[in-house]
C-alpha cells in the first residue's frame, strides 16, 4: 500500500490532476490488478448477504415505496428489482435505488468501521443494476465490486466525516463511480470526472442517523449509488467535473472536512498491488448497529447468569467514544430511551439493544422490535437502567490499524439490589473474522435461507445460489440471473400508483 498525503492547495498554486486524490483513486479502477480467489469468494459471500436482507426487507414501507418509483422508469434491457420477475426490466438508476433501500433497510449486512464508518456492501446494488443494463459478465461485474470496495474502505481508513457531521455517505458515492468505472473499462480520465463529480454530490450532513432517525439512513445509500451512476453517465458524454474536489480551495477539505489547514494520508494499493480491502470487512448475524452485534452476543451469553432481570439496579456499559457518542448515551437523544422511538432509532440504542437481547434470549429482525418487546414493561424498566460512558483504552482499540487487537465491543459492570456485581467484556462479535464463530460461506448461505424463508420457493433460492457461487463465470448479460423472485403474491407494491409525481 502506498499513503497518499491529501491536503488543501490554493488556487494560484494549481495542483496537477495526477497529484490529485481523485486521478489516484481513478488509477486502481484503471490498474487491472489480479483478483485473489479468496477476494472472489467474499465478493460471491456479499452478494448472496445483500440477497438476504433485502428480501427480508421487501414489504417494508420504505422498500415498498422505492420500489413504486422505480416502477415507473421501465426500460427494455434495463435491470432488474428484487422480488419481480427478472423479465421485468427497469432504468438502472432507478433499479439501483430501489435494490439500495431494500438492502439497507434492515442495518444487517456488511460493516467496516475505522477513522470513520461504512457499509462497504452499499456499492453492489449501482453496480449490479449497471452490469445488467450494459450487458457486462460476471468477471466485469466482481472486478467493479473488488474495486469499489477499496476505494470506499480506504478512503474510511483516512477520512474522518462523522468528526465534522458528515454523513458517512461522502466515501459511498465517488467508490461506486469508481467501481462502475473500473467494470465498463473506462479509461483513468473519464473516471477521474465521474468521481470529483459523485464527491461534489456525494455530501450530506449526519442528521439522516441523529435524533428521531427515519426511513431515509435506508434511503441516504441508495440516493448515493443512483448518483454514482449519473456522474459516469456525464462524464462518459464528456462532461468534466469540479477540480481539485478533494484539494482545491473551496474544496470538500477546505470548507466540509477539516478546513484548509487540514490533511490526511490515504492508503490505497500500489500499482499492479491486488485490492484486497473487502477481506477486512465484516457482516452482521444480527439485525442492528453493528457496533451493537457484540453486544447481543455478550447479552445471550449473561442470561444464564441473571436469573431475575428485576434483581439489577443499573447498568454501566464501558465502551469506545464511537459506540457511547452514536447509539449510547453519549448521543443525548432522549429518543434513544423511548419505547415508542422508530425501529431506525431503536436499532441506533444500544441501551434498548442490550436490554431486549437480556429480556428475550434472541434476536431477530421483525421481533425485536415489535411494540411486545419494545414497550413490554421489563424491558423498558431495565432500559431506563442502562448507560454508556467512554472508555479510553476500547476507544483506543476501536481506532487501532492492528486487526488482532481492533474492537467494537467493551466492558460491561452489572450491579444487583444486594450490591452484588456482575463484570464481564467482549471485544468483538462472535460473528467477527476474530469472533467465537467467524462467518464463512455456509453461515451466509444459512443466513439467506432464514431471512428469505416463506418469501420465496426452495427451486428460486437454489437458483439463486447456484447463479451467485459462478460469479466470476458469469456470460454477458448473465447477471441478470442475480435477481431473487417473491413467490405468487408475496410481494406488495408490486405496479405503479399514483402517490407521487412519477
Amino acid at each position: 500500500m502506498i499513503s497518499h498525503h491529501v491536503k488543501v492547495h490554493p488556487s494560484k498554486v494549481p495542483l496537477p490532476k495526477t497529484g490529485q486524490l481523485a486521478w489516484k483513486l481513478a488509477g486502481i479502477a484503471t490498474d487491472n490488478a489480479p483478483i485473489f480467489p479468496e477476494v472472489a469468494e467474499m465478493v460471491v459471500n456479499r452478494v448472496i448477504d445483500n440477497a438476504a436482507v433485502a428480501i427480508a426487507a421487501i414489504n417494508r414501507e420504505p422498500v415498498a415505496n422505492a420500489r413504486t418509483q422505480a416502477l415507473a422508469h421501465p426500460r427494455a434491457k434495463g435491470a432488474t428489482l428484487f422480488g419481480l420477475p427478472s423479465e421485468q426490466r427497469f432504468e438502472c438508476e432507478w433499479a439501483a435505488w430501489a435494490n439500495g433501500v431494500a438492502v439497507r433497510e434492515l442495518d444487517m449486512h456488511d460493516t467496516f468501521l475505522a477513522a470513520d464508518y461504512s457499509h462497504p456492501g452499499d456499492n453492489i446494488p449501482p453496480l449490479l443494476a449497471v452490469a445488467q443494463q450494459c450487458g457486462c459478465t460476471g468477471a466485469q461485474l466482481l472486478r467493479g465490486v473488488v474495486v469499489a470496495y477499496e476505494i470506499q474502505m480506504d478512503l474510511v481508513r483516512a477520512i474522518c466525516l462523522h468528526e465534522h457531521k458528515k454523513d458517512h455517505i461522502a466515501h459511498l458515492c465517488p467508490s461506486a463511480a469508481t467501481g462502475i468505472g473500473a467494470m465498463l473499462g473506462l479509461d483513468t480520465d473519464t473516471i477521474y470526472q465521474a468521481v470529483q463529480q459523485a464527491v461534489h454530490v456525494g455530501f450530506s450532513t449526519r442528521q439522516s442517523r441523529k435524533g428521531g432517525i427515519s426511513s431515509w439512513k435506508a434511503y441516504a445509500p441508495a440516493h448515493a449509488g443512483k448518483l454514482a451512476i449519473e456522474a459516469v453517465d456525464r462524464a462518459m458524454r464528456g462532461e468534466k467535473s469540479p477540480s481539485p474536489i478533494y484539494e482545491g480551495e473551496d474544496s470538500v477539505i477546505a470548507w466540509m472536512l477539516g478546513g484548509k489547514d487540514a490533511s490526511y494520508d490515504v492508503p490505497l494499493p500500489a500499482p499492479g498491488e491486488p485490492c484486497r480491502a473487502i477481506l477486512d470487512s465484516y457482516t452482521k448475524e444480527h439485525s442492528a448497529e453493528y457496533q451493537a452485534q457484540a453486544w447481543i452476543d455478550l447479552a445471550f451469553r449473561l442470561r444464564g447468569n441473571i436469573p431475575d432481570l428485576k434483581s439489577i439496579r443499573e447498568v454501566t456499559i464501558y465502551t469506545s467514544h464511537h459506540t457511547h457518542a452514536v447509539i449510547g448515551s453519549g448521543a443525548n437523544d432522549p429518543q434513544k430511551y423511548d419505547p415508542r422511538a422508530s425501529r431506525e432509532t431503536l436499532d441506533h440504542s444500544l441501551m434498548f439493544i442490550f436490554a431486549a437481547a437480556l429480556h428475550t434470549g434472541f434476536w431477530h429482525h421483525i421481533k425485536s422490535y415489535a411494540p411486545e418487546v419494545a414497550q413490554h414493561s421489563d424491558v423498558v424498566a431495565l432500559w431506563q437502567k442502562i448507560k454508556t460512558v467512554e472508555d479510553k483504552e476500547w476507544t483506543r482499540r476501536y481506532h487501532s490499524t492492528n486487526p488482532d487487537e481492533k474492537a467494537f465491543g467493551g466492558r460491561v459492570e452489572i450491579i444487583f439490589n444486594d450490591g452484588r456485581k456482575l463484570v464481564d467484556e467482549i471485544a468483538v462479535a462472535d460473528a467477527h473474522p476474530l469472533g467465537a464463530r467467524p462467518f464463512a460461506r455456509a453461515n451466509y448461505l444459512r443466513k439467506f435461507q432464514t431471512l428469505t424463508e416463506d418469501l420465496i420457493s426452495r427451486e428460486e433460492g437454489e437458483r439463486f445460489i447456484k447463479a451467485a457461487q459462478r460469479l466470476g463465470e458469469l456470460k454477458a448479460n448473465e447477471p441478470g440471473t442475480l435477481n431473487v423472485v417473491l413467490l405468487p403474491g408475496q410481494l406488495t407494491c408490486a405496479a405503479r400508483d399514483k402517490r407521487g409525481i412519477f
